[in-house]
């Protein structure tokens, strides 16, 4: 399949057109607009400082549906004491600025450049972009930040510092996100830490047909967003 290069019009190709690796598009910019345009349609940019945008809709997609969060006992304990006190909002930028140093396995960079971490902090100002923060001794030690369009909320990036506390910020935003009716969290490719916290690949066909199932139509407002 070809590589779309995208114009100053806010589209996208068929996300079903993307490459075997996913990779669908390049070019455009990271406008509030093109980004919601964007994950509405399964797609979301990643790439390293120096070269273009590249937008992706991977196949398969790892996704996590709020009714299968898999809790550990050992994981659970440290939840429910308290260990960490998780927080939403309070600290966006921190929480992507810690994204983007988080060490990688296997990658030597980070792909959060200084343009997306704007853009970012752009949509959370809009309402659209939100983190979860994990505090101990009040100190900012894990985190996580993603989009939520209606009942779907699309995981970004998270970093620990300490262990377990990323993990207790996601189940906890997890099973506020099952309480409030959220029915899908994209969690885009596979990690062993998502998968043992009960996330699973499917299909990209079957990932889009439960995202427009889940998002309905246009236009999106963050007031019908919020976790």
């Amino acid at each position: 399949m070809p590589v779309f290069r995208l114009s100053n019009e806010i589209t996208f190709p068929n996300p079903e057109l993307a490459r075997k690796d996913g990779l669908l598009a390049f070019g455009g910019d990271l406008s509030e607009e093109r980004l919601i345009t964007a994950y509405s349609m399964g797609i979301f940019p990643w790439y390293n400082a120096g070269s273009p945008i590249l937008w992706w809709s991977p196949d398969p997609r790892l996704i996590l549906l709020p009714d299968e969060l898999k809790v550990s006992r050992s994981l659970r304990k440290v939840v429910n004491k308290g260990v960490f006190k998780v927080t939403m909002d309070t600290a966006f930028e921190q929480v992507i600025r810690n994204c983007a140093v988080a060490p990688r396995e296997g990658q030597g960079g980070t792909w959060i450049t200084e343009d997306m971490i704007e853009a970012y902090i752009r949509l959370h100002r809009s309402g659209y972009a939100h983190s979860v923060e994990s505090w101990c001794e009040g100190e900012l030690v894990g985190g996580l930040y993603g989009i939520t369009l209606r009942k779907v909320f699309f995981g970004e990036s998270m970093f620990s510092k300490v262990s377990n506390a990323s993990k207790v910020a996601f189940v906890t935003i997890v099973e506020r996100l099952k309480e409030q009716g959220f029915s899908l969290i994209d969690c885009q490719v596979k990690t062993e830490h998502l998968m043992s916290l009960g996330a699973k690949e499917i299909s990209r066909q079957s990932f889009l047909e439960m995202l427009r199932d889940a998002l309905g139509k246009y236009p999106f407002r963050p007031e019908d967003s919020l976790p």
